[in-house]
């Protein structure tokens, strides 16, 4: 019994500190999007609250919780409030079974450093994945605005068009890891990383996680030339704010992902710093942070560099040029690791 409550203990406490890492993050990454874009602009950006503006953060969380928060007449006020719950939600369930690390550590291996390893990781991801969609089309349709319920149709045929190509992609890495669990991908890769065999499926999952996280340049569905913001255009308040960071929490997860599946995880480059003593345990979380930034970055930098496309060309993207390269390159896979194997 002691050791029940010990281990259920043991589970919350990681919850708690993963949650409160992830929303860490995510809050200044807003900052690192704003300093990076003025960078690339010749701008300076955040500036005035705290040094260079790095309590810029908290000031927009501070007021965006005392703004008004307004629910449009006619809005189905139920779905209009739990909306952005939804979007939030599954984006933050995902960290769930991120491996940051490879052994157990803490007395009698209780304390594993990534919350559970389920052996269909990759399939719970592409799942909860999918249900934040419903979040972005229900907000759209219950702001009883023509304006927002275009931003959410727009944004249901994105995610269903480019899901099927996020999922191909991934099937290459399957089949040559022979699992669908997290950790058992990552410890794959012990000797090779997986981009070395499939850069053509991590170019797509790339791609692919840009429009599922309506970064540019697939922001389609809240193109404020035409849709003046999209789905959230009648959002205010926290509402907005659970909106917001659902984005920027979904963009972690698709480059956490990313780092798992197609560059080592927690895994150092030629296992550089593992096997000496004061770095074999800190230095996978530090690698793992790494690749996850390097990922993040790219999103940034794709946003101050790239225009936007028209919504016939995304669609085209998608459908005609993409979702075929991902078919062949998982035939050309399967039959390699059948060769091979």
């Amino acid at each position: 019994m002691a050791d029940t409550f010990i281990h259920l203990a043991v589970i919350l406490l990681q919850i708690v500190v993963v949650l409160g890492v992830v929303l860490g993050h995510v809050a200044y990454l807003t900052y690192a999007e704003r300093k990076i874009l003025s960078f690339m602009q010749d701008r300076l950006g955040p500036m005035e609250v705290g040094w260079h503006g790095l309590l810029q953060p908290i000031a927009d969380g501070l007021k965006l919780f005392f703004k008004e928060d307004i629910v449009p007449a006619g809005a189905n006020k139920f779905i209009f409030s739990i909306a952005p719950i939804i979007s939030l939600v599954p984006a933050l369930i995902g960290f769930a079974i991120i491996p940051f690390n490879e052994s157990p550590t803490g007395p009698a291996g209780l304390i594993h450093p990534y919350i559970t390893d389920i052996n269909i990781g990759v399939l719970y991801i592409l799942a909860f994945s999918s249900v934040g969609a419903y979040g972005i089309l229900l907000g759209g349709w219950a702001s009883n605005s023509k304006y927002a319920l275009l931003g959410g149709l727009r944004s249901a045929a994105q995610v269903i068009s480019y899901e099927l190509t996020m999922g191909l992609s991934i099937v290459g890495v399957i089949l040559m890891a022979q699992s669908l669990s997290m950790v058992e991908i990552t410890l794959a890769q012990k000797d090779h990383w997986f981009i070395l065999f499939q850069p053509v499926a991590f170019v797509l999952f790339i791609i692919s996680g840009l429009a599922e996280t309506n970064r540019l340049p697939f922001d389609l569905p809240e193109a404020e030339s035409e849709l003046v913001a999209g789905w959230f255009t009648e959002y205010s308040g926290m509402r907005f704010a659970f909106y917001f960071l659902a984005e920027y929490a979904n963009m972690i997860i698709v480059s956490s992902v990313g780092a798992v599946l197609f560059l080592g995880g927690w895994q150092a480059p030629f296992h550089f710093l593992e096997v000496i003593p004061p770095f074999k345990f800190i230095s996978p979380f530090i690698w793992f942070i790494l690749k996850v930034y390097v990922i993040l970055f790219f999103f940034i930098w794709l946003r101050g560099t790239v225009p936007r496309l028209r919504y016939d060309q995304l669609m085209k993207l998608g459908w005609k040029i993409m979702l075929p390269i991902a078919f062949i390159n998982v035939v050309v896979t399967a039959l390699v690791v059948y060769w091979v194997n």
